[in-house]
C-alpha cells in the first residue's frame, strides 16, 4: 500500500522535525511503559529495535521513521513510519486495545502512524480522550469502518491525513466543526455518499483532498474557503457543476469523475493556479484560451471532454507550462505555437480534435460537425475577410464535392444502362462482385472510415463484397465437414479464404415474399458493413445470389471474423470446461463487452439495441480479448430481428424484445446477467437463477465483512480478488439488473465503474506480490 505523498505529508513532516528539542525533564515511567506496550502491540517492528527497557524514548534523535518528542514529563509528538507496504498486523492485534495504550499518553499533539499494518475500526470513543491532538496521520494502514463521529470532538485538530485505508460509509458532518482545520487528506478509500455542506464552515482549510473514493453528488460551495489552496476529488462521481472556489486556489483536480456543463468564467482569475486537471469528465462549450496564459499555470489536462472552440497559433502560454492535454475533445484551428516548443514535446497532447494540419491524429471533418451540433454548438461559417488558404482549401472541396457528384451521376447511368440491357438478356444466376454497389454516403462516413483504419491496424481485414465462387471455395463447396449451426435465421459454415484468413460464414435463404423489400438490401448492408470494432466479431463482407428468373436476391453470405477460443461461458463455468479466468481477466473481459455495447449503441447511426447479448454469444480470442458475435441486425424488414452469431442463445432475459424509448436499457439487463456469471462462475440459464443470485449479491454487500461476500462468488477466484474490486462489480451488476429500466445506468458508467474495479484489482495484486496480505478480517 502507497506511502501517503503530497501537501499534507511534507507539512507533517515539517511540524514533526522542526520541533524544538524542549527542555525534557525525565519522562513519566507510565508514558515508557505506554510506549514499551505500543512497541509489543506492534510486533515490535524493526524501526523500533533500538528500543528496549532501560532506554529513553526521548532521548533518540529524530528520524523520518521515528521521532518521539516530549515536553516536561509527558510525550508531545509520536512519529512511527513503518516500511511501504508493510502487511496488516496479525489477528491477535487488537485495534481497542492498541488506542487505549495511546490515552495514556494524554499530551500527545502530534500522532503519526503511518505503514504500520494496522486494521479493524477506529474507536471514536477512546480516539475522542486525545483532545490535545493538533495533527493525526494514520495513513497507509488497514484500517477500516465508518470515520468515527467522535472526531468532532477534537477540536485542537489542524491536520487530519487518513490516505491508503478501506474506510467506507460518508464522511461525518462534524468534521465542519473543527475551525481549526488547514489539512484533511482522506484519498484512496471507500467512502460515499456526499460531501457534507458543513466544509464550507472551515475558513483556515488549506488542503482538501477526497480523490479515489466512490463520493457522488456536488460539491459545496467552497467560496468562503479563502484560504483553500488544493483541492483533489479526482476519481469519484461527484458532479454535475464546477465547484465554486476561492482565488487562491493553485491546484485543482476533478479528473475521472460527471462533471458537466461549461467551465464558469471566473476560472480565468484564479491568478494562482498550477495545476487544473478537468479530464475525463462530461464538459461541454468553449474552451477558454486564457487558461494557457494565466501566470501561474504549469499543469493543464482537459483530456476526454467535449470542449469546442477555436484555437490559434499566435495564442500566448506561460513560459514554465510544462505539461498540456487537449486530447479526445472538439477543439478547432491550430495549435498554438508556444506549446510546439523543443522544450516540451512529449509533455503537449492534441490528439483526436478537430485541428488543421496536425502531426498527432485528428477526428474526420464530419464526425466533427456532427459531434459539434450534438452539443449546440453550430460550426461558423468563414468571414468575407478569410485568408488565402482558407479560400484554397474551400476551392479543393467543391472541386472534390464536384467529382464525386459526376462520378456518381456517371454511376447512376451505368446502372440504367445495366438494368437495360439485363432485360434482353437470357435469365442467368447474378452474383455481386466488388464494391461499386455502396452509396456515398457509406464512402463519406467518417466514423466508418476512422475505425476500418483502426481496426486495420490490429490485423482484422477490410471490409469487401465476396464473390460467391470465393466463399464456395473456401467451404470446399458448403460441404458438411464446414457446417457449424443451423437456427431459424439461418446456416452458418466456416471457411478458410485463398490468403488463409480463417472465416464464419451465415447463410440467409430469401423467400420470394421479401423479394418487394430488396430495395432495402444496400441500407441494410451498409449498416452491417459499419460493424466493425475490436470488441466485435466483425464484419468482413457479403455477397448475394439471385434468383434465375427475375433476378431478384435469393440468398444473402454475410462473412464475419472466426474467433476459436470458446464463449465467456465456457472460460467461466468449470463444468462446461472452461479456462477459469481469473479476477482480473474477467473484469478486462466485462470491460471488453462494454465497450462492444458502447459501439452497437452510440458508434454506428442507427444504432443496435435489444442485442441479446449473453455469456454464450461472447467468445473469447487468442488473446483472451471479449468480442460479441451478436447483433440486432434487421437485414430482412425493420420488423424482424435477425440474430448473427458463431453460437448459441439463450437470453434469459424477461425484457420484451421490441424497440422502445428505452430500448438501450435492455442491453443493460442483459449485461447485468452477463456479470452474474462473471461474479459466480455458474451458467445463469433461467430468470429464477437471475432473481436468486441478484438476492444472494444484494445480502452480501450489505453484511458486515468480507467473507459473506466472498461466499457467492466463484469458487476459482475467491483468494486471488480483492474485495473492494468485488465489491463494486456486485453493486453495478445490482444496478444493471434494476427492474425499472430508468434507473439502470448508463453505459458509460457501467465501464467507469469497471475499469475503477480493475485499477484496484490490479493495485491490491500488486502489493500482494510484494509482499502484503489482505486485512485478516477480510479473510
Amino acid at each position: 500500500m502507497a506511502a501517503g505523498g503530497g501537501f499534507p505529508a511534507a507539512v507533517l513532516l515539517v511540524l514533526v522535525l522542526s520541533s524544538t528539542a524542549a527542555a525534557t525533564n525525565q519522562v513519566k515511567s507510565s508514558q515508557v511503559w505506554s510506549l514499551l506496550r505500543l512497541r509489543r502491540l506492534l510486533g515490535h517492528p524493526p524501526v523500533l529495535a533500538s528500543w528496549t527497557n532501560n532506554t529513553d524514548p526521548c532521548s533518540g534523535d529524530p528520524s523520518p521513521s521515528l521521532t518521539v518528542v516530549c515536553y516536561g514529563d509527558g510525550v508531545s509528538q509520536l512519529h512511527i513510519a513503518g516500511a511501504d507496504g508493510s502487511p496488516p498486523l496479525p489477528r491477535s492485534f487488537s485495534v481497542n486495545s492498541f488506542f487505549t495504550t495511546l490515552t495514556r499518553l494524554p499530551n500527545l499533539k502530534v500522532l503519526s502512524l503511518s505503514s504500520l499494518g494496522l486494521w479493524g475500526s477506529l474507536p471514536g470513543h477512546k480516539l475522542a480522550r486525545l483532545s490535545s491532538l493538533e495533527i493525526l496521520n494514520l495513513s497507509s494502514n488497514f484500517l477500516s469502518g465508518p470515520l468515527p463521529g467522535e472526531l468532532s470532538s477534537l477540536v485542537e485538530l489542524q491536520s487530519l491525513i487518513l490516505d491508503h485505508n478501506m474506510f467506507s460509509g460518508e464522511v461525518p458532518a462534524g468534521l465542519g466543526q473543527l475551525s481549526r482545520l488547514a489539512v484533511v487528506s482522506v484519498r484512496n478509500n471507500s467512502l460515499s455518499g456526499e460531501l457534507p455542506e458543513s466544509l464550507a464552515n472551515l475558513e483556515g482549510l488549506r488542503v482538501l483532498i477526497f480523490s479515489a473514493n466512490n463520493l457522488s453528488g456536488g460539491l459545496p460551495d467552497l467560496t468562503g474557503l479563502t484560504n483553500l489552496q488544493v483541492l483533489d476529488v479526482g476519481d469519484n462521481r461527484l458532479g454535475p457543476v464546477f465547484p465554486e472556489l476561492g482565488k487562491k486556489v493553485a491546484t485543482v483536480v476533478l479528473r475521472n469523475n460527471t462533471f458537466t456543463g461549461g467551465l464558469p468564467t471566473d476560472v480565468t482569475s484564479y491568478h494562482l493556479l498550477q495545476k487544473l486537471d478537468i479530464s475525463h469528465n462530461r464538459f461541454v462549450g468553449p474552451f477558454p484560451p486564457a487558461l494557457l496564459s494565466l501566470p501561474s499555470i504549469r499543469h493543464l489536462d482537459i483530456a476526454g471532454n467535449r470542449f469546442t472552440g477555436l484555437l490559434f497559433s499566435n495564442l500566448s502560454c506561460n513560459d514554465g507550462l510544462e505539461f498540456v492535454d487537449f486530447s479526445f475533445n472538439l477543439l478547432t484551428g491550430s495549435l498554438p505555437a508556444c506549446l510546439a516548443r523543443e522544450s516540451t514535446p512529449n509533455n503537449v497532447s492534441y490528439l483526436m480534435n478537430c485541428l488543421s494540419d496536425m502531426a498527432q491524429p485528428q477526428h474526420p471533418y464530419s464526425f466533427c460537425r456532427t459531434q459539434a451540433l450534438a452539443v449546440g454548438v453550430i460550426p461558423t461559417r468563414p468571414r468575407k475577410g478569410s485568408s488565402r488558404k482558407t479560400a484554397v482549401a474551400a476551392s479543393v472541396a467543391a472541386a472534390a464535392m464536384a467529382t464525386v457528384f459526376l462520378a456518381l451521376l456517371g454511376l447512376f447511368t451505368l446502372r440504367k444502362l445495366n438494368k437495360r440491357n439485363a432485360r434482353t438478356k437470357p435469365p442467368r444466376r447474378l452474383v455481386e462482385h466488388a464494391s461499386n454497389g455502396y452509396p456515398s454516403k457509406l464512402l463519406s462516413d467518417a466514423r466508418y472510415i476512422s475505425q476500418t483504419i483502426k481496426l486495420g491496424a490490429l490485423g482484422i481485414p477490410s471490409y469487401r463484397s465476396f464473390s460467391l465462387e470465393e466463399l464456395e471455395a473456401a467451404t470446399n463447396g458448403f460441404e458438411t465437414s464446414a457446417f457449424l449451426d443451423e437456427g431459424s435465421h439461418g446456416e452458418m459454415y466456416w471457411g478458410r479464404l485463398n490468403d488463409k484468413t480463417m472465416v464464419a460464414i451465415r447463410c440467409l435463404k430469401l423467400k420470394k415474399s421479401h423479394v418487394s423489400r430488396s430495395q432495402n438490401f444496400t441500407r441494410y448492408i451498409e449498416l452491417f458493413s459499419k460493424l466493425r470494432h475490436q470488441h466485435l466479431v466483425s464484419a468482413l463482407g457479403h455477397c448475394f445470389e439471385y434468383y434465375l428468373d427475375d433476378s431478384s436476391v435469393s440468398r444473402v453470405f454475410l462473412v464475419f471474423e472466426y474467433v476459436t477460443n470458446g464463449t465467456l461461458r465456457s472460460n467461466l463455468c468449470e463444468e462446461v470446461g472452461g479456462h477459469q479466468l481469473t479476477w482480473s481477466q474477467r473484469i478486462s473481459a466485462a470491460i471488453g463487452v462494454a465497450k462492444g455495447i458502447q459501439f452497437l449503441h452510440a458508434g454506428i447511426i442507427p444504432g443496435l439495441f435489444a442485442n441479446g447479448v449473453t455469456a454464450t454469444n461472447v467468445v473469447l480470442d487468442h488473446n483472451l480479448v471479449a468480442k460479441i458475435s451478436s447483433y440486432n441486425l434487421p437485414i430482412i424488414a425493420d420488423s424482424m430481428r435477425i440474430e448473427i452469431a458463431t453460437g448459441s442463445s439463450s437470453n434469459v432475459s424477461k425484457e420484451p424484445k421490441g424497440r422502445h424509448k428505452n430500448e438501450e436499457k435492455m442491453d443493460i439487463y442483459d449485461f447485468g446477467v452477463i456479470l452474474l456469471e462473471v461474479i459466480s462462475g455458474q451458467p445463469v440459464t433461467s430468470t429464477i437463477d437471475v432473481n436468486m443470485l441478484k438476492d444472494q449479491f444484494e445480502a452480501s454487500i450489505t453484511a458486515d465483512g468480507g467473507a459473506r461476500q466472498r461466499s457467492v462468488v466463484d469458487v476459482a477466484i475467491r483468494k486471488a480478488s480483492c474485495d473492494e474490486s468485488l465489491r463494486i462489480v456486485m453493486e453495478i451488476c445490482i444496478r444493471c439488473l434494476s427492474a425499472e429500466p430508468l434507473e439502470r445506468p448508463s453505459i458509460e458508467d457501467i465501464l467507469w465503474n469497471l475499469q475503477f474495479a480493475a485499477q484496484i484489482q490490479d493495485d491490491w495484486r500488486g502489493d500482494a506480490q510484494s509482499g502484503s496480505n489482505s486485512p485478516p478480517t477480510l479473510h
